[in-house]
């Protein structure tokens, strides 16, 4: 297989799909019409959304594409896009789940206490799709919140239906992976107006509260999802730096335990569970003008600002 990836970029303030491969990134309808130049181009080189929708029966098509792509480039039949270009997020995801407190250090630092494994299971909540924002834009701060933090995760892409699916035939389930920042306002992840006491609603889909990407990673560029190495930095320094293989519930546990709860679809995105090194353990928060940087090995960067809301 070629190692490749897919993005969005913008193109007359549209969304259009590109394919990475190394340094470069062609238009994946362009790069589709120059490998095939007698075919319609079909709708899915012009939508990653409809890529992952249809993973199992295209990965092969996207895979054959990254590997003519260098042969194509050095006969000038594709030319690479500008430097420049305006990313937006790899693809829109149909839910997004999130695990809490799934790294024992983090659950530490959050003063958290878990029961054994053996009595537990993950702790899920969903995050709205519409707090999703691409790399190099803006974490709105809003007003009702000074207690901003962030929290680095691997996020899973799921890529066919899923329901009652086993750990050990987990993967077979998984289209690829991407980078999560779950910005989350810890102030208000609690509640004391209701006999219940956390609020993961109103602490974490506020809008821009979940910048992903700059990419999507299909599963075959990753040796083994449980060996990522995650990071964070804020203005320049290193806060978080974890790996997956400290996960309390791994990534196949996870799709085990939701996909018993409910099907998953292609599009949905887990974000797998933050190591420590956020800001509430440290009594350090966000404010305006903050730079974040969260990446993971083998998938990539998203660097993104916090600005104050203005009201």
């Amino acid at each position: 297989m070629s190692h490749y990836a897919l993005t969005r970029y913008l193109k007359n303030d549209k969304p259009k799909t590109a394919m990475v491969i190394g340094h470069y990134r062609y238009d994946l309808a362009d790069l589709y019409e120059a490998a095939n130049p007698t075919q319609e181009i079909p709708d899915w080189a012009r939508d990653s959304n409809q890529c992952i929708a249809a993973w199992p029966q295209l990965s092969s098509q996207l895979n054959e594409l990254a590997t003519k792509a260098a042969s194509l480039a050095s006969q000038e039949k594709i030319i690479p896009l500008a430097d420049n270009i305006k990313l937006t997020t790899p693809f829109t995801p149909t839910t997004i789940f999130g695990t809490a407190s799934n790294y024992h250090e983090h659950a530490e630092e959050m003063q958290t206490v878990l029961a054994a494994k053996e009595d537990s299971s993950p702790y899920v909540f969903m995050k709205a799709t519409s707090s999703v924002i691409a790399t190099d834009e803006d974490v709105v701060m809003p007003p009702e919140t000074s207690q901003l933090d962030w929290e680095v995760e691997l996020g899973v892409v799921i890529g066919k239906p899923a329901r009652r699916v086993k750990a050990e035939n987990a993967l077979d389930y998984i289209a690829g992976y991407t980078v999560v920042n779950d910005i989350s306002a810890r102030d208000l992840n609690r509640r004391s107006d209701y006999p219940f006491k956390h609020d993961w609603f109103r602490g974490k889909s506020w809008d821009t509260f979940c910048p992903m990407g700059p990419v999507f990673v299909p599963k075959q560029a990753i040796a083994d999802p449980h060996k990522v190495k995650l990071g964070l930095w804020l203005n320049g320094k290193q806060m978080q730096n974890g790996n997956t293989s400290e996960l309390i519930w791994n990534i196949f546990e996870q799709i085990e335990y939701l996909s018993g709860i409910l099907t998953l679809r292609p599009g949905d995105l887990i974000m797998t569970g933050t190591p420590a090194g956020v800001g509430k353990g440290m009594g350090l928060f966000l404010k305006a003008g903050d730079k974040l940087e969260a990446s993971a090995e083998g998938v990539g960067c998203i660097v993104n600002t916090v600005r104050a809301e203005a009201v």
